[in-house]
């Protein structure tokens, strides 16, 4: 049972902000690691630092005794406090973007509770965010987008629901969050394209490529003729599992790194390589940063512009490559300057 402050809080998020369940579940695990801190601190105690502790907290298994404390931490805390855990993320090696998270989620929190009335002021406002060097996106060339999607047998209907799967992240950029919540209706054949409908975000359409569009026709073809005789899939559901039910991110996660380490690629690369090898292919092809933009569903004009730089460096490389390959074709030979003489 977490902090009611933290509670009330998701439910605010939920309810009113309309965020989606995995931007919640991020927010709680984010404030769990934060009361924790808080409890070992006020106790004297070093900080648990494995993930164990973190998760067993987020699943609410903490007494009625314990969840009071908290809350009386939560509201107690001050700015020290929260320079001491960032502090603490420093020690224990957390990654930039994880630090930077967890800051803009405890300054989120505070400033809820000080709209709440249950503080006055908010203790995270003057601490500082650390400054975040931001990562170009990693990409994959098209032989390794062609030695991924040649995996899955697309005879088979669950093999033709992982190729459309694999189609559709790399050919419309959709997050994966995103793709598994699609169903049947948001896909129109006549147009080409698909409508997408995050939660906290406006709809947009993205046009589906053609490679895209013949998998999902494949995929959906097979599907029906199960259908016929397995009532389980006549669903309006897109991706489902063996149970005709709609399939979880975890899933295609997990089924994704199956068939990179049949195509002999890194089995670190995840559905969100495949979102930026998308932007990245878009811009090459002479899309305008604006209309990535738009396709991507991302809000702020700063995100898309690293993809600008991906693209502006591959494009380098190959030419280098090309140059190393066929030096002749590329020198330039300069005839010399007449001289005039006057």
């Amino acid at each position: 049972m977490r902090s009611e402050l933290i509670q009330e809080f998701l439910e605010y998020l939920r309810d009113v902000k309309r965020f989606s369940e995995n931007t919640i579940r991020s927010y709680a695990l984010d404030l769990e690691h934060f009361a924790d801190f808080l409890a070992a601190r006020s106790s004297g105690e070093a900080m648990d630092t494995g993930q164990a502790t973190y998760f067993r907290a987020a699943a609410g298994t903490v007494t009625t005794e314990a969840q009071t404390t908290t809350t009386r931490l939560l509201l107690e805390a001050d700015t020290e406090a929260i320079n001491d855990f960032m502090n603490h993320l420093n020690e224990q090696d957390y990654s930039q973007s994880t630090k930077i998270r967890r800051l803009s989620t405890i300054r989120t929190f505070y400033k809820f509770l000080v709209n709440r009335k249950r503080l006055e002021t908010n203790p995270a406002a003057t601490t500082k965010l650390p400054k975040k060097y931001r990562e170009l996106p990693r990409v994959l060339d098209q032989e390794q987008i062609q030695r991924l999607l040649d995996v899955p047998n697309t005879n088979t209907l669950l093999g033709a629901r992982d190729r459309a799967i694999l189609e559709m992240l790399y050919c419309t950029g959709l997050r994966i969050s995103e793709l598994v919540a699609l169903n049947m209706d948001d896909i129109d054949f006549l147009s080409d394209a698909v409508h997408v409908k995050a939660p906290g975000r406006k709809e947009r359409v993205v046009p589906i490529w053609s490679s895209g569009i013949q998998a999902l026709q494949k995929y959906v073809s097979l599907r029906n003729k199960r259908a016929q005789t397995d009532p389980a899939f006549a669903n309006r559901i897109l991706f489902v599992n063996k149970n005709g039910e709609r399939l979880s991110s975890r899933s295609v996660r997990r089924k994704m790194d199956k068939y990179l380490i049949k195509a002999g690629l890194d089995p670190s690369i995840s559905p969100r390589t495949l979102r930026h090898s998308f932007a990245v292919n878009m811009l090459r092809s002479g899309s305008d940063i604006h209309t990535v933009r738009e396709l991507l569903g991302h809000q702020s004009l700063s995100t898309t512009r690293a993809y600008r730089q991906v693209a502006g460096k591959k494009q380098e490389e190959e030419q280098a490559q090309e140059q190393q390959e066929h030096p002749q074709e590329t020198e330039e030979t300069e005839e010399p300057e007449e001289s005039s003489e006057d």
